[in-house]
């Protein structure tokens, strides 16, 4: 048994290096997902790690029975590459991280057993995107293709909304060694002359790090002291330069990819969390809305519809329009000036944390799949989207 697990990004090879010898997590389950498919090796004759992204070429073992690929190109505009590689690796189980229709062909044509595991939303907005959802939709059906999860609930009803059948899809999620129980409910108080606002992700414009821009010109205008910490890669400098433009530079730190452990103590420090995505980005559940809700420091956040029903405007979060800066800022303002606002939505954080939870893990949906039994096949089935575990995003 070949199992070959195929993501858009990483270096795992980079990570093993991190997680095993300094004890670092770049990103969030590095160590689990390393520490699973170590566990596999045992099991079969050997897993790889492919990630199409990567900075470098490579092809190394870096333990018995586990290999890592980076491949080194954009897999859109170099699919062929991640084919051949493939081809030459010859898996005899395929576990697809992102939703590109070449890869799930190819597994059908090889006739190859193949889940996906996403993490992305699905939203059925013109035609292009319609079309393009229609014909992902037809590949993920075909027999071939056992399972799909999706991260979180709402990501996984958007895929049964473009045709995905519903027994096929299971919402899985990550392991959370932080939860809120490390922490206390926050009230408000400012600790400097500036109230502290932090976003984590990638720097790019359809996550509405340009919008936090604007809303932050903004408050300068009504002499609303805000400072704020931007920590991921992207594109920096073009922020940078907009951040310039707009005068607001001196108030913004760029922080740059953080070690995972260090993410929970800088939004616990701030006063505001900001998830500003755009409709357009396919957010599935971002780890941020988990991580501030274990830090209880309050959400400004958009609407965007993976977040409805999890996230509740003056409950556990403030909600804004997507793209509307003027309204973002409103936001920052009403939260920061009502001490009894900014108390309940901290105190919300450890039940909204809570019902964000899902029984089923990466580790467990791989591994019920990889080593087959009627036992096995029942429990993914008690799991997926017919089972009536899961509700259906409401308002």
């Amino acid at each position: 048994m070949r199992l070959l697990i195929v993501q858009y990004g990483g270096d795992y090879r980079e990570a093993f290096q991190l997680v095993y010898k300094d004890g670092i997590e770049t990103y969030h389950a590095q160590k689990y997902v390393l520490d699973t498919v170590l566990d596999i090796t045992k099991q079969v004759d050997e897993v790889t790690l492919l990630c199409c992204k990567s900075t470098q070429i490579y092809n190394d073992v870096i333990a018995k029975g586990l290999r890592v690929i980076g491949a080194g190109v954009e897999p859109s505009q170099q699919i062929n590459t991640i084919l051949q590689i493939l081809t030459r690796q010859k898996p005899t189980h395929l576990v697809v991280h992102f939703p590109m229709p070449d890869i799930f062909r190819w597994a059908i044509q090889n006739q190859v057993k193949t889940i996906g595991l996403l993490a992305d939303s699905f939203l059925k907005t013109g035609l292009s995107r319609q079309w393009k959802n229609y014909s992902l939709a037809r590949l993920l059906n075909h027999k071939q293709i056992d399972w799909i999860g999706n991260h979180g609930v709402n990501s996984c009803f958007s895929l049964q909304q473009i045709g995905v059948k519903p027994h096929k899809i299971i919402p899985y999620d990550w392991t959370h060694y932080v939860t809120p129980e490390l922490f206390s409910a926050k009230q408000l108080q400012r600790n400097g002359d500036a109230w502290k606002l932090i976003y984590v992700g990638s720097v790019i414009e359809s996550k509405g790090v340009g919008n936090i821009l604007d809303a932050l010109a903004i408050l300068r205008d009504r002499n609303f002291p805000v400072t704020l910490q931007i920590a991921g890669s992207g594109e920096i400098g073009k922020f940078t330069d907009y951040a310039e433009r707009l005068g607001i530079r001196d108030r913004i730190t760029f922080l740059g990819v953080v070690p995972n452990h260090l993410v929970i103590k800088l939004m616990r420090d701030a006063d505001i969390v900001v998830v500003p995505s755009w409709h357009k980005y396919p957010e599935a559940c971002p780890f941020t809305i988990y991580e501030a809700f274990c830090a209880y420091t309050p959400l400004v956040a958009s609407n965007h519809p993976m977040f409805r029903g999890n996230l509740q405007h003056e409950v556990n979060a403030m909600i804004f329009p997507a793209q509307n800066h003027h309204l973002l800022a409103d936001c920052v303002i009403q939260l920061l000036s009502q001490p009894h606002l900014y108390a309940k939505i901290s105190a919300a954080s450890a039940i909204s944390w809570q019902r964000l939870q899902i029984p089923v893990k990466w580790a467990d949906l791989i591994k019920r799949w990889l080593y087959y039994s009627s036992e096995n096949d029942k429990w993914l089935h008690n799991h997926s989207l017919t089972s009536g575990h899961y509700n259906s995003p409401s308002c």
